[in-house]
């Protein structure tokens, strides 16, 4: 498709009250929109079930030397995770321009929305299953996650 018919769908599209043009010229195709379909869509809540994803540590087999650093680390409570109840993108607020729902360090209690998981053009808020300080946040900002993925760790109060 040529670049001027491009340039003159988004000169129609400005123009008129129409918020979305999608054009089909045989094999190719192109679709403007005025609005971002980030925050347009739906929000759906999603509870998370209560699982508990720990490290579990392994011992060498005798003969065998273990890395040192793990050796050395401290053993600490691992805390609490909530996980992705579903594969799809790991949004921090309900749009770009918003604060993000939670963060490190924040008190967070059961039922308090932490994120939204976009899949397939739904926005689905995911809310907490435990009280507690978020001690850690495990992804980034518009990173893809999987089912089981740990999103958040939290210290339980």
């Amino acid at each position: 498709m040529d670049i001027r018919k491009v340039k003159k769908l988004i000169e129609m599209l400005e123009e008129s009250k129409v918020s979305e043009i999608e054009i089909h010229e045989g094999e190719e195709s192109v679709r403007i929109s005025r609005h971002s379909s980030y925050a347009e869509h739906p929000q759906t809540v999603v509870h998370v079930p209560s699982n508990d994803v720990r490290q579990e540590t392994v011992s060498a087999p005798a003969g065998q030397s273990t890395n040192p650093a793990q050796a050395e680390a401290p053993k600490e409570d691992l805390g609490h995770y909530i996980i992705a109840p579903m594969v799809g993108i790991f949004y921090s607020s309900s749009a770009p321009d918003k604060p993000p729902f939670t963060e490190h360090g924040k008190p967070i209690k059961v039922g308090d929305v932490v994120c939204i998981i976009e899949a397939m053009k739904i926005m689905n808020q995911i809310e907490s299953d435990a009280n507690g300080v978020i001690s850690r946040v495990m992804v980034e900002n518009g990173d893809p996650v999987e089912y089981g993925q740990p999103l958040f760790q939290v210290r339980e109060a």
